[in-house]
């Protein structure tokens, strides 16, 4: 793979002219460059989907970043057309418990996130909170967009 031949151009044998077959000592790059742009546009094009895809336009907080888990975070999303998700599928309101508790069933932690609109009612996040704990849920988690305001008196 990628040998040479150096050969003479006279019949003749010249002065430091090469008899043998030498391999080339070159290492060839573009396989190697043709592998790395090739991963690069998969995860060009799976980097955008490994995020939860609802769009929403979240509350911005002051508050810290939560630890990250071992398990995949299960995700419930409100939309501002109050529309509902848990992970990237739409659902009905009225399922989203009968789903929680087969999905607590399977899971180690209690943990869940609750990503809802910003221009959502109060109320409506409440609700929802509330039919995450009658799904089996203790620990639920309210997912915001950094950069928020800081209460005074914060850092």
């Amino acid at each position: 793979m990628g040998a040479g031949v150096l050969k003479s151009t006279r019949g003749g044998r010249r002065r430091g002219a090469r008899t043998r077959h030498a391999a080339m000592s070159e290492i060839n790059v573009t396989p190697f460059v043709d592998v790395m742009l090739v991963l690069l546009i998969i995860f060009m094009v799976a980097a955008p989907l490994m995020t939860v895809g609802v769009p929403l336009d979240l509350p911005k907080s002051a508050a810290q970043p939560v630890p990250a888990e071992t398990e995949e975070p299960l995700v419930v999303s409100l939309t501002a057309e109050g529309g509902l998700a848990l992970m990237n599928s739409e659902i009905p309101p009225e399922e989203l418990i009968d789903r929680l508790r087969a999905v607590a069933a399977e899971r180690e932690s209690d943990k869940i996130y609750l990503r809802a609109d910003g221009s959502l009612p109060y109320e409506e996040v409440v609700q929802v909170m509330g039919a995450m704990n009658a799904g089996g849920f203790t620990n639920i988690v309210l997912v915001t967009d950094t950069g928020g305001p800081a209460m005074a008196g914060g850092n």
